[in-house]
């Protein structure tokens, strides 16, 4: 049986005009994706590198009340992944929620959060590629950061070109190691608060440091909020498992379990290790944001060479978000081009099942983006940098918006792949709609880099957009000339 997924299948999935498709089945990427590859890439997803690295920040700002700030997101993006579980398991697509946003909404929603989403992480790829950079060039400084940021992007190009298995290989352990570390952590540092870890010298850890600061609300209730705009964008990435699911043994399998399991990942990953360090530490003890949070925490307990440890652990969480953005962007590139919405030749695969193309075209633009950082950080790469900010934020609405008009089409066209539900529909979906225009609100609200990047980003999108309903309308207007032809 041909596990392929064809150029024309994928046109008529998202609804694509003919004019968007092509026959040549054999252009089609590989299932080259093994269960234990996705399970894997579902768990890490939900662990970047901000999470390491950004996390002391929101402590300083809110407090112990940074845990409700987590607790907020996390229930938002466990609803948008589940919502996006229900349309990936009913139709597995490379293009994921643009592809059902073009099936849904309309040629120009499929069109413009797709380039949004490709934009959103060829940025990524240049701040990335650099934070590992520094991390590399502290250990060996003989080569020089660009150097480094060099040999990270062309590595992990290679092992995308190579085959889609290459890519889950590598994240395979990528994640691996990023969900051992955050596991030995909580399990540790829980030792540490009962008083049962053999060696700590942390006398003053325990659930106390909750409140005997201030309180559990010690910037005040409006905090929370505060704290909430600087941890959403750390779950950017729980997405991924539904575009890397088109290219599976099993994606109905592989899509479920993943929903299924987006919960407890929250829960242990999230929640579980900023309550581990909140109860080690006061929450105002500076080592917290002059070390980083998880540093600060495994120094309190004395453990040794915390800092060298979690630098190797951050350096795979970078390489991880490195290596699926890659990925992620290539794939969107790769379905826009099935679609019609980007050169045919994104469309194409070679003989490995590898959209070779669209990765090597992702990867220029992550280059002359990693340029911009070093040439101009503060104006160009800045630019660039607060104008993708929120694109996370649209991607989530774009989700609840299609998942309210797919789910009369799934039970129309294919009932018996319905096999995930979103809970409570549409009421639970309206609300997550809510508190995503919430956020939003409140960047804006908030003022300073906050509301920069919400309107750089809704410029960008405003122009994409423009772009989208000027060539759909083209095309509408080129059919009927080629129909009488």
């Amino acid at each position: 049986m041909n596990t392929q997924p064809t150029l024309a299948k994928e046109g008529e999935d998202t609804g694509s005009t003919g004019d968007s498709q092509q026959s040549d089945g054999s252009n089609g990427l590989k299932a080259g994706l093994k269960n234990r590859h996705l399970s894997m890439i579902a768990i890490g997803g939900v662990i970047g590198a901000g999470l390491f690295v950004g996390s002391g920040s929101g402590i300083a700002a809110a407090g112990p009340a940074i845990l409700l700030s987590y607790a907020l997101v996390g229930a938002m993006v466990v609803f948008v992944m589940r919502m996006l579980g229900e349309m990936a398991a009913a139709r597995p697509s490379s293009g994921s929620f643009s592809a059902y946003a073009d099936r849904a909404l309309g040629r120009w929603a499929g069109f413009t959060i797709g380039w949004l989403y490709w934009f959103f992480w060829v940025v990524v790829l240049a701040v990335e590629a650099t934070a590992g950079a520094k991390i590399l060039e502290g250990w060996i400084p003989a080569v020089p950061q660009w150097g480094w940021a060099l040999i990270v992007m062309v590595v992990l190009t290679a092992t995308n070109l190579a085959s889609v298995a290459s890519y889950g290989e590598f994240e395979f352990w990528f994640a691996g190691i990023k969900v051992v570390a955050i596991g030995a952590f909580v399990v540790v540092g829980l030792l540490a608060v009962f008083g049962v870890l053999p060696g700590s010298d942390n006398p003053g850890a325990g659930f106390a440091h909750l409140t005997d600061t201030g309180g559990f609300f010690p910037m005040g209730a409006g905090a929370v909020l505060t704290g909430v705009l600087m941890v959403v964008f750390s779950f950017m990435g729980s997405e991924i498992v539904t575009l890397a699911a088109g290219e599976s043994e099993d994606p109905q399998r592989a899509v479920t379990k993943a929903t299924n399991s987006v919960i407890w990942r929250i829960g242990v990953f999230y929640l579980g290790s900023i309550f581990v360090v909140l109860t080690l530490l006061p929450w105002n003890d500076k080592s917290i944001v002059e070390k980083g949070s998880y540093v600060a925490a495994l120094d309190s307990i004395g453990i040794p060479h915390a800092g060298q440890v979690m630098n190797v652990i951050v350096l795979t969480a970078v390489l991880s978000c490195l290596n699926s953005g890659l990925y992620t962007a290539s794939r969107m590139a790769f379905s826009l081009g099935q679609r019609g919405d980007a050169p045919r030749s994104f469309a194409r695969t070679n003989k490995r099942g590898v959209p070779q193309v669209a990765i090597l075209s992702s990867v220029v633009f992550g280059f002359v983006a990693v340029f911009f950082n070093y040439k101009w950080p503060d104006t160009v790469f800045a630019f660039l940098l607060n104008s993708s900010g929120a694109v996370a934020l649209f991607v989530w609405l774009v989700i609840c918006v299609t998942q309210l008009r797919m789910r009369g089409i799934i039970l129309r066209e294919t009932p018996d792949k319905l096999v995930v539900r979103m809970w409570l529909f549409p009421y639970l979906t309206w609300a997550t709609i809510a508190m995503i225009v919430g956020v939003l609100g409140y960047m804006v609200y908030d003022g300073g880099s906050n509301r920069e990047q919400v309107v750089l980003s809704l410029l960008v999108a405003a122009l994409v957009l423009a772009i989208g309903l000027v060539k759909e309308r083209l095309v509408k207007r080129a059919k009927p000339e080629l129909d009488r032809v």
